[in-house]
């Protein structure tokens, strides 16, 4: 299933994709997509549901932010051998775990806001994960069960606010709009791999990231294990996996960053993709 949400931002209303590509409301038979309808017994509502039969919403609607009442956006870094090259960094031992604000969070086509005084923000393409239920000291072998899908996030990140502005990372993350997340979350049983995705990055046209999720260094289960040693995982939380190389901060010979007035566009294989429009921060 691909399960998203569409309409005016703060209005937002449940929906799926039928097998043609078309939204169809879901409104009648759940109330939300959030964690409540990410466990089993909810995919089992919705599985007995005649996708067909549901109201067609029309294809120019806004498409909103895949999973809402998040209670935990945790990112992983230098999670890919190239990406970790690129910056200059050693292969981590164990996950780097950092947090990003959840009102980072934005739909996949909403605009991205660039901070007052910013001057290095930069981009990160990378596959998210959904937790489906509560998760405590769980082994790498059972991790996946407990994961309820994926869907594209794009890492939003303020270099210097993160690297040069002392503390912790989550200052250059958690500006609002630095979280687009979907279009849509397919569920787990649809991704056949996700160890072995292609993923992709363009700014204004240009392709910056060309990767794969091949290349991570510890992989879905790996990273889902190792967090509920630290932290109970709730339904509905957000695991971003890390990035690709090709990210701004590491074009040679002179980094590159966003700027207002540009356009990125981005995808995952098999889970759609997004595109925004930089825009100077709002009040």
């Amino acid at each position: 299933m691909k399960l998203l949400r569409y309409g005016p931002l703060g209005q937002e209303k449940p929906g799926i994709l039928d097998t043609d590509g078309n939204i169809r409301c879901l409104s009648g038979h759940v109330d939300d997509i959030n964690g409540e309808i990410l466990s089993e017994q909810g995919f089992a509502t919705i599985s007995n549901v005649d996708i067909a039969s549901l109201p067609l919403v029309g294809a120019d609607v806004r498409i909103g932010a895949c999973v809402t009442n998040v209670g935990k956006f945790i990112c992983i870094g230098l999670n890919y051998s190239d990406h970790a090259a690129e910056t200059g960094n050693p292969i981590p031992e164990e996950p780097i775990i950092f947090m990003k604000a959840t009102t980072a969070i934005c739909g996949p086509n909403d605009d991205v806001e660039i901070p007052r005084g910013s001057e290095k923000t930069d981009w990160e393409v990378e596959l998210g994960v959904v937790i489906g239920k509560r998760a405590k000291y769980v082994s790498a072998k059972d991790a996946l069960s407990y994961v309820a899908g994926y869907c594209v996030i794009n890492d939003v990140s303020e270099r210097a606010y993160q690297i040069e502005r002392s503390g912790q990372w989550v200052k250059g993350k958690s500006h609002d709009t630095f979280a687009p997340m979907g279009p849509w979350m397919v569920t787990r049983d649809e991704v056949a791999d996700a160890q072995d995705l292609s993923m992709w990055l363009d700014v204004d046209g240009h392709r910056y990231q060309d990767g794969s999720t091949k290349t991570m260094i510890f992989d879905v289960p790996t990273i889902v294990a190792h967090l509920s040693e630290f932290m109970t995982l709730e339904p509905g939380d957000i695991i971003s996996t890390g990035t690709p190389p090709g990210v701004g901060m590491g074009v040679k010979p002179e980094p590159v960053y966003l700027k207002t007035g540009q356009k990125m566009e981005l995808g995952v294989e098999g889970l759609g993709r997004q595109s925004q429009n930089t825009i100077a921060a709002r009040p």
